[in-house]
């Protein structure tokens, strides 16, 4: 059971540790400080996943308490219609009918409402939050952009407005291996809000950003896999 679930925990820790390699690696690089504002990100989402997975106790005893009256109320009500049902005629007693099944209709639509609220809140927030994980992986990727291979090459020509950094094949793999790694975690994150709330569009919007740092990702391996390419033709 140990190994089943998801570690919040850990996946900090390794945020965290993932930021201090990049900045010993590369201590004037902007990346550090993008996986530091993952590893805040990954803290404050802990903390809403663990509070949308638990039941909201006081709101739940508040809608049951409405549910409850509002159910009491309408019995009472028609328990007071039939004291007087006497001798109505058939018109009078289908308006009555109708009536009491428009009141059913009413508060049991009410009901559904009051039901439904708790999960639709937690839903919103873990949408919000998502919505920032996606965010911040279009940042990360926005830092791989420039990180072209060809620049290894000294066939490569630059302009005036062409990156000026250079990086060794050594340095350029590492420095796409840590936006590799953040993308993977980002996509760790966003599985935490699935994790123990059962909600379809919840686990839609995480799916979804697992596709989208899977992707990135991937972009990111393929100049790896140059790199290396690059590499071995130099041997």
């Amino acid at each position: 059971m140990k190994y089943r679930s998801l570690g919040p925990e850990k996946t900090v820790e390794t945020i965290k540790k993932l930021q201090s390699r990049i900045q010993e690696r590369f201590p004037t690089a902007g990346l550090g400080a993008v996986c530091g504002e993952l590893f805040e990100i990954a803290n404050e989402s802990r903390a809403k996943s663990e509070w949308i997975s638990k039941p909201n106790i006081t709101f739940r005893l508040i809608t049951y308490s409405i549910i409850t009256i509002s159910l009491i109320t309408l019995l009472y009500s028609i328990s007071l219609m039939d004291l007087k049902l006497g001798n109505i005629h058939l018109a009078e007693a289908v308006q009555v009918a109708e009536s009491v099944v428009n009141d059913m209709v009413f508060i049991g639509v009410a009901i559904f409402f009051l039901v439904t609220v708790e999960v639709r809140v937690k839903r919103a927030r873990a949408l919000e939050a998502l919505h920032e994980l996606r965010a911040i992986s279009h940042v990360i990727d926005m830092h791989q952009l420039t990180k072209d291979p060809s620049k290894i090459l000294k066939k490569a020509t630059s302009t005036a407005s062409s990156p000026q950094k250079r990086m060794s094949a050594f340095e350029l793999t590492r420095y796409l291996d840590y936006c590799s790694e953040m993308l993977s975690l980002t996509g760790k994150i966003s599985a935490l809000y699935a994790q123990k709330f059962n909600d379809p569009v919840v686990l839609s919007a995480v799916n979804e950003l697992e596709t989208l740092t899977t992707g990135l990702s991937r972009k990111i391996w393929q100049k790896i896999v140059i790199l290396h390419k690059l590499d071995e033709s130099r041997d």
